[in-house]
């Protein structure tokens, strides 16, 4: 046998209604701003590594053709501490910027998680 199921109060169910209804727009201009920040930050991300693996292709070349050398072992330990510190203020620094003052934060996360994931 089951137990005979419940309704809810129709009065709840509408305070419910009307709260969701008031949050919509809220949430959905956060979740498309958190979805255009996506998209761009994955668009200048994909340019900057373009840029970042030419430079590379141009010193490597300009070594190979004895113009220039290379310490690339003193290149190395100027940047590891750069990186090192980089890695505890990035991405959770890069969060609370975009998430500040923002009343809609989880539907723009959302919004930035689905930008960043969208195939172009």
């Amino acid at each position: 046998m089951t137990a005979p199921q419940t309704t809810p109060e129709p009065a709840a169910t509408a305070d419910l209604a009307h709260s969701i209804q008031n949050m919509l727009p809220d949430l959905s201009v956060g979740a498309l701003l958190g979805f255009a920040t996506g998209v761009a930050v994955k668009f200048v991300g994909r340019i900057a590594l373009i840029v970042v693996g030419l430079l590379f292709i141009a010193v490597q070349l300009l070594a190979w053709t004895g113009i220039i050398t290379v310490d690339w072992l003193k290149l190395q330990s100027l940047t590891e501490p750069i990186l090192q510190r980089g890695k505890d203020s990035g991405v959770p620094w890069a969060l609370r910027m975009l998430t500040a003052n923002l009343p809609f934060a989880g539907a723009f996360l959302a919004g930035l998680l689905l930008g960043l994931r969208w195939r172009t």
